[in-house]
């Protein structure tokens, strides 16, 4: 397999960001539509990074950073491009951004019924990250 392109996302891939989404399993929120995307791209330029394969998205990670902690969200590849790699890289990129803005630590925040994304985070223990068994994650969705 080729090696992926790993960059920022550009404001007409939105459509197919939600593709990838869609296609690898992620659990739809409020915010999966492309006006939401688009103003994530627009908005916060390089925290919606893609892995660009063969001239396709093949996966996405939105590293969030509100310039105090970093937030790892929609680590999504698509499944024929899934278990060589991608998802790890996607990690290591979004790591990178966030190191680059002053991060000193990072969340990743997963969707404990989604099994895939939780054994994809549970490997990442290797990069250190861990599961936090004693916190949880307080969620208001705006209309």
């Amino acid at each position: 397999m080729p090696p992926a392109v790993i960059r920022p996302c550009r404001i007409e891939e939105c459509e197919a960001v939600l593709q990838v989404w869609r296609r690898a399993g992620s659990v739809p929120t409020v915010t999966d539509d492309v006006v939401s995307v688009r103003r994530l791209v627009a908005e916060g330029p390089g925290t919606l990074l893609v892995a660009e394969r063969d001239g396709a998205i093949a996966g996405t990670i939105v590293a969030g950073w509100d310039g105090w902690r970093g937030a790892i969200y929609r680590v999504a590849v698509v499944p024929e491009q899934q278990r060589g790699g991608l998802g790890g890289a996607l990690v290591e990129a979004a790591l990178d951004w966030l190191r680059e803005r002053g991060a000193r630590r990072c969340t990743a925040v997963v969707h404990t019924d989604e099994l895939h994304a939780m054994a994809f985070w549970r490997a990442m223990k290797a990069k250190g990250f861990a599961q936090q068994p004693v916190a949880t994650r307080f969620v208001l969705n705006f209309d």
